[in-house]
């Protein structure tokens, strides 16, 4: 398995890069502190990828890494230094996890002091009863703190970007803040002006764009957590076969060890000796355990369900596929980010303009004769109606909102980035185990031909307590089968027959004392043509078929399969509605997949294929020009649900598959992922709307406050307006309707 915990590692190996496909590729990683936005991210990797020997650099912001790929003549450090000219830091990778929960920590203090401090001050300046003599000395010293302490990180920011000629949303809550603070404190202590301050404008505007950098972080830690969630399900040691346990690391290909039932397989191999069923659920995603035996492949981390079982390492360490399913979750979150946040996009060309215009401003009635304190009344009147209040609201409250709807819906929304990346997704991809279908196996019918329904029933409740005994998630379907048909009668005795079923010998009320068979074809001496047909019948609708019978003789077929979700059919009538293809990809056979498609309305089907083949699938609709949602919900989809544009896991999967994906459905109600993909659309569609209008207000006042037109007041006043739409348009989202709320 790669080492994720050296601070940069270098290593031949093989990625997607501007170098020949001939030449080998060195690839360093660096651990990188101080990155604030995904502007710093995108500087980072223009000035990497500008050093001559470098073919290719991916930043990861919410890995807070970067990834460079290079010709082998450069050292890791010159790479480092590149990064540490642009202000920022390269930090140990053990380190790093404690740099961010302290970063965390230090944030949520911020906010929290920022927050505190902030809300009375504003019921002080809006709230005229509340007002006594001095007042204004009472505000000065609620808001210093909240400007010069909690939001100081935004002038450091703001400065560093500056050093690099760039402007971000840093920038612009730091022109509103202090703009606001020195003008009130030249009022306030000077004399100047109206005697208007205005403290609380600038406290409010830090707490704010604190309260919404504080859940962006949270949701930024969660996304590295997919990878240590993968590592954590190998197993931890290995016993040998002279009984001797060793940690896994020190396996070697060719080394005998044992696993014995419910323990995870070491690592991947052969078996020698030995007949079991293996639950593979975590590689293929299906839930039917895989009958083994001598020479049959295995693999790392899945559970030996029964049998005792030797086996030969073939793969270890980097070499396996759990290894390699890491290595595709981790390469596919690092690749990189197309679209740059909008509201850095329109300070990048709004805060130079606002700055320019106030300067333009004073120097102009300066020139014009007019007096000094109108002069800079009207040029601060420029920079407190640039003021980013609500540009600062438009993105972090509309999310707020929505995020907050989605969790009434069921919907987890993991971050403001995710929402953009919805605005083209034209193409839905869904794994069909426990997404489409219910993820567990059940009877959906029993027949048996040559009985009567009393001897039927007979049969049925001797080979449910037969099938008791097992622990093959197909005999729980066949035993949970008859609870509704009777009481299980006593088995005397019982015998696993490796690969074929069981065997057992049963009292029965009605029936008597006899030999009970459940199992494959291989078991029974007898099938007569009409029960082998009612198999095959079973057998083409894309069922496993289980036979059961007395003394040899097959008298009953079980019809067992992954029960499709009633939802299902309607979720893809959804996605067509919001103008999306739809494709089933599995790891099934393609009899199976084909029936379930054709059942819910699916056209395409892509079956029989493992993890790195669903990463793969996704990557090449991806370069076909579409942009993918990958719907799973097991370990098996994370790579693919990594590398789609849009990750939607499904909340009844695993944990696994939730940390590696952009969006999580906590029901299992297919149809959740439409109301997933349509409140993400309306969300980042009110980002737009908030941004456009929070720009278009202030863009339209400013040359009336240049012209003396408007005073800092009611400059003020119109930036509130700005606030009050945002807010108000925000909180529509409050009444979003997903597909779910749909008649039937």
């Amino acid at each position: 398995m790669l080492d994720l915990l050296a601070n940069w590692k270098v290593y031949n190996g093989a990625m997607t890069t501007n170098a020949p496909s001939t030449e080998q590729v060195t690839l360093t990683e660096l651990a990188i502190d101080g990155m604030s936005c995904a502007a710093c991210a995108n500087r980072i990797e223009k000035r990497l990828s500008s050093v001559p020997s470098v073919s290719d650099a991916r930043v990861n912001f919410a890995l807070a890494r970067a990834v460079v790929a290079h010709d082998g003549s450069i050292e890791a450090s010159s790479l480092a230094a590149e990064v540490e000219a642009l202000g920022y830091s390269i930090v140990e990778q053990e380190d790093h996890a404690d740099l961010e929960d302290e970063r965390e920590r230090n944030l949520a203090l911020r906010t929290k002091v920022a927050v505190l401090l902030a809300l009375p001050a504003m019921a002080l300046s809006m709230i005229p009863s509340l007002q006594f003599d001095g007042w204004e000395w009472v505000v000065a010293a609620l808001s210093l703190p909240v400007i010069l302490w909690a939001g100081w990180i935004f002038p450091r920011a703001a400065w560093m970007n500056l050093r690099q000629g760039a402007t971000t949303m840093d920038t612009l809550v730091s022109l509103g803040s202090l703009s606001a603070l020195t003008w009130s404190l030249v009022v306030l202590i000077g004399g100047v002006g109206d005697g208007h301050v205005y403290f609380e404008t600038g406290a409010v505007i830090v707490a704010l764009i604190l309260l919404g950098k504080w859940f962006e972080i949270r949701a930024k830690r969660r996304s590295g957590d997919a990878i240590r969630a993968l590592a954590d399900l190998g197993a931890p040691t290995a016993e040998l076969v002279d009984g001797t346990e060793i940690p896994v690391e020190e396996l070697t290909s060719g080394t005998l060890f044992v696993v014995r039932p419910g323990q995870r397989i070491a690592t991947d191999g052969v078996v020698v000796e030995g007949h079991s069923s293996v639950d593979s659920s975590m590689v293929t995603g299906e839930p039917v355990p895989v009958e083994v035996g001598p020479d049959d492949e295995v693999v790392g981390a899945t559970v030996n369900a029964n049998g005792f079982l030797t086996v030969r390492a073939t793969k270890v360490g980097s070499e396996t596929v759990l290894a390699q399913i890491v290595r595709l979750v981790d390469q596919a979150q690092s690749g990189r980010a197309e679209v740059q946040r909008l509201a850095d996009r329109v300070a990048g060309v709004f805060v130079p303009l606002a700055i320019l215009t106030s300067a333009v401003t004073l120097l102009a009635w300066l020139v014009l004769g007019f007096e000094a304190d109108d002069a800079f009344t009207a040029a601060v009147a420029v920079l407190i109606i640039a003021c980013p209040c609500a540009l600062g609201l438009a993105t972090p409250l509309a999310i707020m909102v929505g995020t907050g709807r989605g969790a009434q819906m069921g919907v987890i929304i993991k971050g403001a980035d995710i929402l953009e990346d919805t605005r083209r997704i034209d193409a839905v991809v869904v794994d069909k185990t426990g997404t489409v279908t219910e993820g567990r196996m059940t009877v959906v019918g029993v027949s048996a031909p040559l009985l009567d329904n009393d001897e039927k029933m007979a049969v049925h409740l001797m080979a449910a307590a037969a099938e008791a005994r097992s622990e093959h998630p197909i005999a729980a379907a066949i035993a949970a089968s008859a609870s509704d048909v009777g009481e299980l009668p006593t088995v005397e005795q019982f015998r696993n027959v490796p690969g074929s079923g069981v065997t057992a010998t049963i009292e029965s009320r009605t029936a008597g004392r006899c030999e009970v068979d459940v199992g494959r074809r291989s078991l029974f001496g007898s099938i007569s043509e009409s029960v082998e047909q009612e198999a095959a019948e079973a057998e083409m609708s894309g069922s496993t078929v289980v036979f059961a019978g007395r003394d040899g003789v097959a008298e009953i077929v079980f019809e067992v399969a992954d029960r499709i979700k009633e939802t299902s059919r309607s979720a893809v009538e959804a996605f067509t509605e919001l103008g999306l293809t739809t494709t089933l990809l599995t790891g099934d056979n393609e009899r199976t997949a084909r029936t379930v498609a054709q059942a819910v309305g699916i056209e395409h089907v892509i079956a029989e294929v493992f993890p790195d083949d669903k990463a793969a699938v996704v990557r090449d609709l991806q370069e076909a020009g579409k942009r993918v949602a990958m719907v799973g919900d097991g370990i098996n989809d994370a790579p693919a649900l990594a590398q789609a544009d849009l990750g939607i896991a499904v909340g009844t999967g695993t944990d696994v598959a939730i940390e590696a994906s952009d969006l999580t459905i906590v029901s299992g109600d297919l149809r959740a992922v439409a109301d997933a993909i349509a409140l993400s659309r309306r969300t980042l569609a009110t980002i737009k709307g908030n941004l456009f209008w929070a720009f278009a207000y202030n863009a339209a006042a400013i040359p009336l406050a240049a012209m003396g037109v408007l005073n800092p007041m009611i400059a003020a006043g119109a930036m509130g307006l700005s606030s009050l739409f945002v807010v108000s348009n925000s909180l529509r989202l409050r009444g979003f309707e997903g597909y779910r709320a749909r008649p039937a």
